[in-house]
């Protein structure tokens, strides 16, 4: 077995703030319709080919659409979203290793990398800004004959390309014969994203290889028994401001096959545990309450996902419309397609919000409220409406006050809160 260790989380330099962004981003990969108003709506669209008078129900399919102010629909460009992901992390692929940062990303199961096969028009967009995988160069690599891949967005974008096998080595554990999916084709909105490729670490069942579904890295060490069989997961601990200047310094990073003691020391407790539902293929759990100033919001049979790829945490409109009723001067700004509230809010007069890990509440940081200046006087805030989705989908917003374990083993979630300190709340850096 190799030495594992843990994998150092890259901050990217790059990425900018810019709330409506961010939540542009959730809309088109979760593809779900938005119940607030905005400019980013669900529009019906003819399949090609059926004439507009003609078209049945069947031949219509909505898509995410950006609304201009004069009414007229548009596309959603690469400018509309945010494609410079928070966190990205060295990943090498192939003997000898090339090393690729990733976006590790548990609301997916593709492992797909920028690579040569791209047009070369692409490749020369994206030169400047990724490091590109060339399979000429691994003397470990296999292409797997007939398999195609295809991610497909809710705005029309996709990425798509060929599969190959390879070692990839993450924290000192490499899985052998991994399936790496590279990409032939990218829309124009992945040119400017940060990273150089996603590493998913959902469940296979959603990962969208064909023939055949290909397993993810997790999958395939617990298979190859990289990992002991009492320790087949992985954790996320993902730094905060507050974290930068108080106990680790800014510290992110994950870990593979093993818990990691010393953030359980720190924190005072054990894990708590929770069984998961992959129906979906997410990390999905029971979180049937959330608390505002200790006060419970009953939600009965609500269920939450754990999602790293997710920079906001999107909740029910009846939970954002409480818990922005409890900030004094908080408002939802249509233009904005979000919820805001003052800058300087002082941190005495910000409500306390909890949501359930099974019967377990777990707090979000004062800090991570304010997600970006939207106005010389207003924030964007870090929760933010789930729409129509079924569940809520706790992101980084969350994550960062929590050391998160994804036990793929034993098929359960387990948390633990974070240390917490008393700061005062500055407005995050655009």
């Amino acid at each position: 077995m190799s030495t594992l260790t843990r994998i150092n989380v890259i901050p990217n330099p790059n990425f900018k703030r810019v709330g409506i962004q961010s939540y542009a981003s959730s809309l088109k990969k979760f593809d779900f319709t938005p119940t607030t108003d905005g400019p980013y709506q669900k529009v019906d669209q003819a399949a090609k080919g059926v004439k507009k008078l003609f078209k049945s129900k069947k031949d219509v399919k909505a898509q995410l659409k950006k609304i201009e102010e004069d009414g007229r629909q548009g596309k959603i460009e690469a400018e509309d979203q945010q494609n410079d992901v928070l966190y990205i992390c060295p990943v090498q692929i192939g003997t000898p290793p090339q090393t690729l940062n990733l976006n590790f990303d548990t609301g997916s199961s593709d492992l797909w990398v920028w690579s040569t096969s791209l047009s070369t028009k692409a490749k020369w967009k994206g030169a400047a800004k990724h490091k590109i995988f060339d399979p000429k160069k691994s003397s470990t690599y296999k292409k797997v004959p007939g398999s195609t891949w295809q991610i497909n967005y809710g705005d029309g974008s996709t990425a798509s390309g060929i599969v190959g096998t390879d070692n990839v080595t993450l924290g000192g554990l490499c899985v052998e014969n991994q399936a790496v999916e590279m990409t032939s084709k990218l829309s124009p909105q992945f040119t400017s994203g940060a990273g150089d490729g996603l590493l998913g670490l959902a469940f296979g069942k959603i990962n969208t290889v064909k023939p055949k579904k290909v397993a993810t890295p997790v999958e395939n060490m617990i298979t190859q028994k990289d990992i002991k069989e009492e320790q087949e997961l992985f954790t996320c601990y993902l730094g905060s401001w507050r974290d930068a200047k108080e106990a680790d310094k800014g510290e992110s990073f994950y870990t593979f096959g093993y818990i990691d003691g010393d953030v359980i020391e720190r924190c005072g407790t054990e894990p708590h545990y929770v069984p998961i539902d992959t129906t979906k293929g997410f990390w999905q759990f029971k979180s049937e309450s959330a608390c505002i100033n200790g006060k419970p919001l009953a939600r009965a049979g609500n269920t939450a996902i754990a999602d790293t790829g997710t920079t906001l945490a999107l909740v029910s409109d009846d939970v954002c419309q409480a818990f922005y009723g409890a900030i004094p001067g908080a408002l939802f700004d249509k233009k904005q397609q979000g919820w805001t509230f003052p800058i300087g809010t002082p941190v005495d007069q910000l409500p306390t919000l909890s949501f359930a890990v099974g019967d377990k509440q777990f707090d979000v940081q004062k800090e991570d409220y304010g997600f970006a200046a939207c106005s010389e006087e207003m924030q964007y805030g870090g929760i933010q409406s789930r729409g129509a989705n079924e569940f809520d989908i706790l992101g980084d917003t969350w994550l960062k006050a929590v050391y998160a374990i994804f036990d793929q083993g034993k098929m359960r979630f387990g948390c633990v809160q974070r240390v917490e300190y008393e700061d005062n709340i500055d407005v995050p850096d655009s």
